[in-house]
């Protein structure tokens, strides 16, 4: 493996200018990574090998001439890749489905615009759960993705792509999307560090919408500084999404990483009896570390947490439901049927044949949660129990800075273990899914390891628009926990 794929995005960026290796060299290497590990690692679903060498050999020829690219252009020269639910125009969009598959947009998704005019180099899409709905990326039409430290388990989901990707030096940094947890979970799992800003901080625009209210497009990368660099070039007000924050991003603060006078909430429904004992035990050994570095950690009380997975499962479900009405083989989609058959019977087959077993799982769920005669008993009350949720954090961030809990209950399980028990599947988001229903920014930061080797995440929760210092800490914690950038067994 060449030493250029274990590189952060910043050392990258500073070797390129030095000229101590070309753009072209950089590219070779993470595709020769890729074509070395991706057979069974599954994490891309497309590699844009000819468009990200000609980019490369652009890149190097400016710079011969003497025109190098500057700060305005933070990522130029470095390779990324962006999950496969977001539009490419020159790259497939498939989103792990059939009924998408060879599908080619007109136009980039405003992130994906963003990192091009960032100067970033896009290597290809990474594989996910069909229409992002899981949590193992075992959902794809196109086979499932396994997890780079032990590939016998999966990776997370849905961004499992992007999550095995970064983990296994394919890429220093990817885009993923996060619903209930997409980002955060995989995350995790693989041992990189995952953000999912507040709803409305980054476009939607572009990206195949699952469920509007809770969708967020994010970064994943292997150190924190690597993330808050992508998501500074991704974040900002968009006039071409109608839920995008007005809010100003402010400038990141890389220096930033005191965690003294800082106070972080410590949820006690997050680290009941559901929780993994090795979780647990890996979990307090990093609060330790957080409070001898000058940290405050002290227990709260988010007392809706309970009711955050039904809810999420109704309101999500509904609004995929509604989302995912226009992939009917008319508008969108690969048509199966022939003009002989009617509309309805092309409807039925077309979706049918290109939506998978969980996608036509939420479909029924949201349809029924939204019908005449129970929209009130389910869907609208799950909007009054999210409000209490969001009220619960309100509270919460009255007295402290920041939340700290785990972020998942358990490490990577087993490929295969619960894709037929959906219950258990959906609680492996139980600690991700209520700040996604409140809207915060939250990150997932590689915290530790099992006896077995596993990482373990440790997930920052943050008040809204309060990106800032979720960073901040998280940086503080990743310097006192002082953890090499990637998993022990990645790419092995």
């Amino acid at each position: 493996e060449s030493p250029l794929t274990a590189l952060t995005l910043r050392r990258m960026r500073e070797g390129l200018d030095a000229g101590r290796f070309s753009a072209r060299e950089l590219i070779e290497a993470h595709l020769e990574r890729i074509a070395s590990v991706d057979g069974e690692l599954g994490a891309f679903t497309s590699v844009n090998e000819d468009g990200a060498l000609l980019a490369a050999a652009a890149f190097d020829d400016r710079r011969r001439q003497g025109r190098g690219a500057g700060s305005s252009v933070p990522l130029a020269g470095v390779p990324l890749a962006v999950k496969d639910n977001l539009c490419t125009a020159d790259l497939p969009t498939t989103c792990g489905s059939r009924l998408l598959e060879g599908y080619q947009p007109p136009y980039d998704a405003t992130v994906v615009a963003r990192l091009r005019e960032a100067g970033a180099i896009l290597l290809g899409k990474t594989n996910c759960d069909e229409f992002a709905m899981g949590s193992s990326c075992e959902n794809s039409a196109f086979g499932p993705t396994r997890n780079p430290v032990d590939r016998s388990r999966v990776p997370g989901g849905s961004s499992g792509g992007s999550a095995a990707a970064v983990a296994a030096r394919e890429v220093p940094g990817a885009l993923g999307s996060d619903t209930g947890g997409s980002i955060r979970q995989p995350a995790a799992f693989c041992g990189v560090v995952g953000l999912k800003p507040t709803y409305g901080r980054v476009s939607r625009y572009g990206l195949v919408a699952f469920a509007s209210s809770l969708d967020q497009v994010g970064p994943l990368a292997r150190s924190v500084d690597d993330a808050a660099i992508l998501l500074e070039a991704i974040w900002g007000h968009d006039p071409r999404d109608a839920t995008s924050a007005a809010e100003a991003a402010p400038p990141l603060r890389a220096e930033d990483r005191e965690l003294s006078g800082l106070v972080f909430g410590l949820p006690r429904e997050y680290m009941g009896p559901g929780l993994d004992k090795e979780v647990r035990e890996v979990i307090r050994a990093a609060l330790d570390r957080i409070e001898a570095a000058g940290g405050t950690v002290t227990d709260i009380s988010l007392p809706h947490t309970e009711a955050a997975i039904p809810t999420y499962y109704l309101i999500a479900t509904a609004e995929a439901s509604a989302n995912l009405a226009r992939f009917d083989g008319i508008r969108y989609g690969r048509r199966r049927g022939g003009p002989e058959d009617g509309l309805l019977a092309t409807y039925e087959c077309t979706r049918s044949a290109g939506f998978g077993t969980e996608v036509k799982r939420r479909i029924m769920l949201g349809t029924y949660a939204l019908s005449a005669g129970y929209y009130d008993a389910y869907y609208r009350r799950a909007q009054k129990v999210r409000t209490l949720i969001r009220d619960d954090f309100r509270r919460a961030f009255d007295t402290v800075s920041l939340i700290v809990a785990p972020t998942t209950p358990t490490v990577a399980f087993p490929l295969g273990e619960k894709t037929d028990d959906p219950l258990s599947m959906y609680l492996s988001d139980v600690f991700t899914v209520p700040s996604s229903l409140a809207g915060l920014p939250a990150l997932s930061l590689p915290c530790g390891h099992t006896t077995g080797g596993l990482p373990v995440g440790l997930q920052i929760v943050g008040n809204l628009f309060d990106e800032n210092r979720v960073l901040r800490a998280a940086r503080g914690i990743e310097a006192a926990l002082d953890l090499p950038d990637s998993p022990p067994a990645a790419g092995h």
